[in-house]
């Protein structure tokens, strides 16, 4: 019982977070719908030129001879989504350290659904791809959650999820979150600069050194990670890692609420949510949705890699999720949600399926340079996205509101 007090019940300073939270993903999931859709509107439009024109345009200096010149969309995604990531980190040290996640009793729900929705996705679209030459590497791409258009879903739903399920989504999601971050840093990965990884070490170092002698003041942290997202860009490991990294070494105090509100991290990330939710993402939706249907037919979408993606997401999220939270309550590893009956956690695993913005980022690691293939993944993270939020809304729409 008091695993489940503490899992559906937090102190007020959590619950309240927990709303600031919501209120922020799920604004800016509805944003990143409409900027999507924008982006797919102008793909198929006359101004289908001037919109490639507008991301491949250079702008500013050239940062790595690898990369060449920046251009607008590699401002976005290697720069922005940099911060995107920063807030990421800032949001699995709180939950970690003091949050929904701060004990093994409150991870043992969201764990296996998590771990369980990134492997089995991960294994369909293997399967389905299977034999195709070159479309190994983007088994990951169904794995990830795009927890702001999840959150964006349930949000249009209103009152028809339980709190306990929106939690339980926020925690799968968070714990996703630092799969597809530790895949980024492993599996897409290129050439290793030494020098310059030895330059983020040693940053690392210095921000250890301010977390070890109690800097509070923000700008230092903040230049750290700035000189470490421009190193970890020279080391050839993606530079949004340096995000994550960075986040995890700003101070973030335990003690009395006054304390919790006066930490670095928790200012950071009070300051960051609304720019990265209601700006970042929907730029980003905006740049890498676009996609021409224009010449597509039946046999390009059922095509090996739109349709592994595709499956994964649909098929292999949902069975994951479910799966993964039918065994830890019937094993008796975890409580099940508050509230909820067993259709309305199908239906929140089903919505697990709409891996946007995570999908599409994994999607241009996992096929540099190839336009057609970044394309066709496209194209299959849309139709399993769009499958997943439709079928899933009907669900949650529909279902009984009394537990089973």
């Amino acid at each position: 019982m008091n695993e489940d007090r503490t899992m559906h019940a937090p102190l007020p300073h959590k619950r309240s977070m927990l709303r600031e939270l919501l209120a922020t993903e799920a604004a800016g999931g509805v944003l990143l719908m409409f900027t999507a859709a924008l982006a797919i509107v102008i793909a198929n439009s006359p101004w289908a030129d001037a919109y490639l024109h507008l991301l491949h345009l250079p702008v500013g200096p050239t940062l790595t001879d690898k990369l060449g010149p920046m251009t607008v969309h590699m401002w976005i995604n290697d720069g922005l989504m940099a911060i995107f990531f920063l807030l990421v980190g800032l949001e699995i040290k709180r939950e970690l350290v003091d949050g929904r996640l701060a004990s093994w009793e409150q991870r043992r729900l969201p764990a296996l659904p998590a771990l369980m929705g990134m492997a089995v996705p991960a294994l369909i679209y293997l399967a389905v791809s299977r034999g195709e030459p070159g479309l190994a590497g983007g088994w990951a791409i169904p794995a990830a959650t795009d927890i702001a258009f999840a959150v964006g879903a349930l949000a249009l739903l209103g009152r028809h999820a339980p709190l306990s399920l929106k939690v339980m989504l926020v925690s799968v999601a968070i714990i996703d979150d630092m799969g597809a971050v530790a895949i980024i840093a492993v599996f897409y990965t290129s050439s290793i600069d030494l020098l310059a990884l030895a330059g983020a070490a040693a940053i690392i170092a210095v921000l250890l050194a301010f977390n070890r002698l109690r800097v509070v003041a923000l700008w230092p942290y903040l230049l750290g990670i700035a000189a470490l997202w421009y190193v970890t860009l020279l080391s050839g490991v993606h530079a949004t890692i340096a995000g994550v990294v960075g986040a995890l070494l700003i101070p973030y105090s335990t003690g009395t609420e006054k304390a919790r509100e006066a930490s670095p991290l928790l200012k950071l990330e009070h300051g960051l949510a609304p720019w990265v939710g209601l700006l970042i993402v929907p730029a980003f939706g905006f740049a890498n949705a676009g996609v021409s249907f224009g010449d597509l037919g039946w046999v390009d979408i059922f095509a090996p890699l739109p349709l592994a993606i595709a499956l994964g997401l649909l098929l292999g999220k949902q069975l994951g999720v479910f799966a993964g939270v039918l065994l830890a309550v019937k094993s008796g590893l975890a409580s099940k949600p508050r509230g909820a009956s067993w259709l309305q956690i199908y239906g929140v695993a089903m919505l697990c399926g709409i891996g946007f913005t995570m999908s599409l980022f994994i999607g241009e690691l996992a096929f540099p340079g190839q336009a057609d293939k970044v394309d066709a993944a496209k194209i299959g993270i849309l139709l399993g996205s769009l499958l997943s939020a439709v079928i899933a809304c009907c669900i949650l729409r529909f279902a009984p509101k009394q537990a089973d």
